[in-house]
């Protein structure tokens, strides 16, 4: 399912922003921060997709390939990613597979499992936890054959084959606060409830910045979305600007 915001026959010259919510989320959970982008400016593809009856590699390979065809998005002069938590994972591996594409703009990941995700690690033989997480769950470990372990680094940005010398820009916010204690417990160093702040990072990004949100509000809460507008149009974040929360 794709909701488009502000959808029209001219791409705004802003962009488009392709969205892409977490593990066990729909585009509901990302609606406040299409809006934001929609009165920024941008053509918004806010999409639902079935995180945990799909394996990644098909999310991947087969499902994004479609959505961004569907909605004519992969034509786009400049096509920008906003992704919560999975879907950073959805989106690297579609890099990975697939290759940077040519007209790829800027890219704010938040909370990314990158390194894998401890919690995955603990709980991936509890039967309840494989049940709520679906297929994909299990895979988010932080082992090596976990799949974030095998995606490598960001594909470096190239101002050759006419892309501009942003392209690919990679900006990454990670939480630090967390409403779940025992998650915490089983996380090193600080976390959002579910990632460390140390997995959310990734070789080759841009900027990286930490906000005090936990997992599931770090898309809602008003500093976050600020700071997703601020990359958005110049490739860095506002780090006088960073916030307090919940």
């Amino acid at each position: 399912m794709a909701s488009l915001a502000g959808a029209s026959a001219a791409t705004p010259p802003a962009g488009t922003v392709v969205i892409l919510h977490g593990l066990g989320r729909t585009h509901w959970s990302m609606m406040r921060l299409a809006a934001a982008l929609e009165h920024d400016g941008y053509r918004v593809v806010n999409l639902s997709y079935p995180s945990r009856t799909l394996p990644l590699e098909a999310l991947a390979d087969d499902w994004l390939p479609r959505q961004l065809r569907e909605t004519g998005a992969d034509a786009a002069p400049h096509l920008h990613f906003v992704t919560h938590s999975m879907g950073g994972i959805v989106l690297r591996l579609w890099l990975r597979d697939r290759g940077v594409p040519a007209n790829l703009g800027r890219v704010v990941m938040l909370a990314p499992p990158n390194a894998g995700s401890e919690v995955s690690d603990r709980l991936n033989t509890f039967a309840p936890f494989r049940w709520f997480t679906g297929i994909n769950g299990r895979r988010l470990g932080t082992q090596p054959a976990d799949l974030p372990r095998t995606l490598g680094s960001w594909p470096a940005a190239t101002s050759s084959g006419g892309i501009p010398p942003a392209a690919g820009a990679l900006g990454i916010i990670a939480g630090d606060r967390t409403l779940n204690p025992l998650f915490s417990a089983w996380l090193p160093g600080p976390n959002d409830g579910k990632v460390t702040v140390a997995s959310a990072r990734l070789v080759g990004m841009a900027d990286f910045l930490v906000l005090h949100h936990s997992h599931t509000w770090l898309a809602w809460q008003a500093d976050t979305i600020e700071q997703v507008l601020a990359f958005l149009r110049t490739g860095r974040f506002r780090h006088s600007a960073a916030g307090m929360g919940n």
